[in-house]
């Protein structure tokens, strides 16, 4: 079987984990959190991480942080049409007013001519991009736009660890991004995510609402001014809610193994952009990724845009090849989408997504005879 993921978790990082489960340490979330959160900072480059439960969990307190900060203008926000359930679903759990943008066809980041037109209909307080399987969306002119307008960014980068784009890793260009790290994804801590920014006031809630709304894992000049603002002392401060919060805690066991990640993270990420340029090399379609604005490409997945896909799928499946719908299509078309808002009518290019995108394996693990069967079955 050609597995979309095999061994990400390595078997000298099994053994690396069991080794210090004798020394019985302590697992829920402790100094290895605190460590792997640092190196994160380190790698990507911005000033607060903070590590959640899961991407998904990632993205609700990037929704939620912003709601608490009053820095909002409003509660429009525009949202990906090309994207995952749950980078969508926070607006929704969360009163949001959300509208769905289009994709474009070269990186399936937003469609630009789409996004200007919503910003001038609905003036959004809100916009979220999503980096489809490692494509970077159209950042200089989102930014643009967005500080124009005075409109936030929420950057999914759940799928796109590594990526360079004009020189910045993707991840680095939202107010608030997201990540995770889902066995299937770039990386792995088995579940976990991590939410970045730069911004002091986020980071402060963010990392309260993970924990409850308490202050515990907050810094001491942080926790001291909200301890003198409603007058706690240090005896109810053990035990007090600033904010109403969650627990989105991950464990100091994934902690440790996103440690040992981290040391492989270049290697794996390399194998990747490699065997994108593979793929590419021998894609006989017409789909053509702008790739000149990219420095380096960590495709999580290699997508396909196909005349049949049921058929594509049952053809790759016979042949021993897993392979996925091209993420979900479009969120517009999802049961939940349609249910609550209708049938939005002008994501031409997402519904082309939903009928026809599909993709197949792209891991460290795969060989070049691998890919070139795969390309074989897609293309001959």
């Amino acid at each position: 079987m050609i597995n979309l993921v095999k061994n990400t978790i390595s078997e000298n990082e099994i053994n690396l984990l069991i080794d210090w489960l004798k020394t019985n340490p302590r697992l829920t979330k402790g100094n290895f959190t605190e460590t792997f959160q640092k190196k994160w900072n380190e790698y990507l480059g911005r000033k607060s991480s903070i590590f959640v439960s899961s991407g998904s969990s990632a993205n609700l307190a990037a929704f939620y942080s912003l709601k608490l900060s009053n820095k909002l203008k409003n509660n429009v926000c525009i949202l990906p049409a090309v994207s995952w359930s749950t980078t969508v679903a926070p607006a929704i759990q969360l009163g949001y007013d959300p509208i769905l943008c289009d994709c474009n066809l070269k990186n399936y980041g937003l469609d630009l001519d789409h996004l200007k037109f919503l910003i001038k209909k609905y003036n959004p307080g809100l916009v979220v991009t999503c980096n489809v399987l490692g494509f970077a969306n159209d950042y200089d002119e989102i930014i643009d736009l967005c500080k124009k307008n005075d409109i936030m960014i929420i950057e999914d980068s759940c799928e796109s660890v590594g990526t360079l784009y004009k020189n910045k890793m993707t991840g680095c260009f939202g107010d608030i991004s997201t990540f995770s790290f889902y066995y299937g994804h770039h990386m792995s801590t088995i579940e976990g995510g991590m939410v970045c920014t730069d911004d002091p006031e986020l980071s402060k809630i963010i990392t309260s609402i993970r924990c409850h709304g308490w202050d515990r894992d907050l810094n001491e000049l942080d926790r001291t001014q909200l301890r003198n603002q409603f007058m706690i002392d240090d005896f109810r401060g053990m035990y007090s809610f600033y904010y109403p919060g969650f627990n989105m805690r991950c464990s100091d066991l994934q902690a440790f193994i996103g440690v040992n990640q981290l040391d492989r993270l270049e290697e794996m990420n390399k194998k990747r952009h490699d065997n994108f340029n593979l793929y590419k090399s021998l894609d006989k379609s017409s789909w053509d990724i702008d790739i000149d604005n990219y420095q380096f490409i960590s495709n999580m997945a290699y997508p396909v845009m196909v005349e049949n896909v049921n058929e594509m799928s049952k053809k790759l499946n016979k042949n021993n090849i897993e392979n996925r719908p091209l993420i979900c299509g479009s969120i517009g078309r999802q049961p939940f989408w349609v249910s609550k808002y209708g049938l939005q009518k002008d994501l031409k290019n997402a519904d082309k997504i939903h009928d026809y995108g599909i993709y197949v394996p792209n891991n460290p693990d795969l060989s070049k005879n691998e890919i070139e069967l795969i390309s074989k079955i897609l293309w001959d």
